[in-house]
Parts: structure tokens; sequence; C-alpha cells
């Protein structure tokens, strides 16, 4: 189904779910409005909605198709993927006077290269930089996060200085430590827990992203900005100490 007025399209994801696409790429513009729509959802959830879960340029809605079908008066004429999808219209017709959220700045310590950052030489020499040329680079911009995914608080963020834009490992590690920091392509993000990947690593945050106990439980939520905060060793050790 094509909305032609802002290039939208929406499409059936199983019997559940429904994804809205708005673009392709990174793109703050396309993702302003991903995150519009989900903050318009949130301020007048439609009776099955479960949740909505942004992207780089679209938003997956999960839904209980058997509330959506009780719900709907013509019971007969709409399937609850109609009926859903007719309310994302109605939703997109609201986009141009829809408010942006207020965005968090958040800055996160980190220790960059040493064996927080084994991958630090290697950003360098591929672009023929000096070490602290891509840490500046990389400390000197300010990041937005597009979506969590892949692990539970794992932000991928933009923004990313195409003078340290490194493709991903040829190889992927078997086990990348809690906190590492790292680049792939155009984007940077954090592992929140011990899994395998293939980002190239440059350096450690003492910072735990993946809170279960909390509510929302990831430090970072999409739509969050981001500075990184070079420090020392010892300054990692203290935050650590602060934690226990």
């Amino acid at each position: 189904m094509a909305y032609q007025k802002i290039n939208a399209h929406i499409r059936p994801l199983g019997d559940s779910a429904l994804v809205i696409q708005l673009g392709d790429g990174i793109s703050l513009a396309i993702h302003e409005k991903v995150k519009n729509i989900s903050n318009l959802l949130e301020k007048e959830p439609f009776t099955g909605l479960i949740e909505s879960v942004p992207s780089y340029n679209s938003l997956t809605i999960y839904y209980n198709p058997v509330a959506v079908f009780l719900s709907n008066t013509d019971k007969a004429s709409a399937s609850p993927y109609k009926k859903v999808s007719a309310i994302i219209l109605s939703l997109l017709d609201q986009l141009e006077t829809s408010e942006t959220s207020e965005q968090r700045l958040i800055t996160l310590p980190v220790v960059y290269g040493g064996e927080f950052g084994p991958d630090l030489e290697y950003v360098a020499s591929y672009h023929g930089l000096s070490v602290e040329d891509v840490i500046e680079i990389h400390s000197s911009n300010e990041y937005l996060v597009y979506m969590i995914g892949f692990a539970p608080g794992f932000p991928f963020m933009g923004g990313m200085d195409e003078r340290i834009a490194t493709p991903r490992k040829d190889s992927p590690r078997l086990a990348i430590t809690p906190g590492s920091v790292g680049i792939a392509g155009k984007q940077t993000g954090i592992y929140p827990l011990e899994t395998p990947g293939g980002w190239q690593i440059i350096g450690r945050t003492p910072l735990d992203l993946f809170l279960p106990e909390l509510s929302p439980p990831t430090l970072l939520q999409a739509g969050d900005r981001i500075r990184y905060v070079p420090i020392t060793l010892e300054e990692y050790a203290v935050y650590k100490e602060m934690k226990q």
C-alpha cells in the first residue's frame, strides 16, 4: 500500500504486524518522520496496539489481531491489517503538523585503544590517519541513536564522519566484551553484552547499556543524541568502582 504524499509504503509482516517504509539509507529527515509516527502512536494508541519499533527508515507496528478485529464496528468489511493500515494512513496525514519530540543529549566516557580498542590502529592505518586523529574525529561528532537492536540495548548510531568510516571485519570475533565501542561503515555502536561481532572495536565505555532491573531496561533510547568523551584507564577504573 503506497502513500504518495510523503512517499511511504505499508506492507504486512505476518498476521500481527506491519511495516511502514519511509525511505532508504541513513537520513535524519526520514528518521524524524519515523519518530513522529511512533510519537503519535504513543500519544493515541489504538485498541490492540502492542508496540512500535523504529529503525533507520521504517517503523514496525505489532498488534493483537483479535483485539483489533473486535474493536472494528464493521467486522464484515475490514481485516485487522486493513483496519490498522487505515489508522496509520490517518497518522501520516498528521505528520506535517506534528511536533518533533525533545531529544536527550547523553555523554558516554570511553577509553580508546590498547586492549580496550584492539582495532583502533587498524582504523587509523586504513585511512592514513594517526590514532590521535581517529580519537579526535570520533569523539568530536554528535551521534543520533536511530534504533536499538541486534542485542538488548545495542544502539545503532548515525552521524559517523566519513574520514573514519570503516568496513566490518572480514571474520567476526566470537566474543566481544560488553561496553566495547565499534565502527561499521558509517555507523558507530556499543556492545551491551558479550556476543559475537564484526565491528571494528576502538574503545570501551565503563557504563552498562542493558539494565534489566529498570524500566525501560536500556540506557539509551532511539532518538537520543550521543557524545563520546575520552577518559583515561584510571578514570575507567573509578567508574567501575562507583558501580559497585
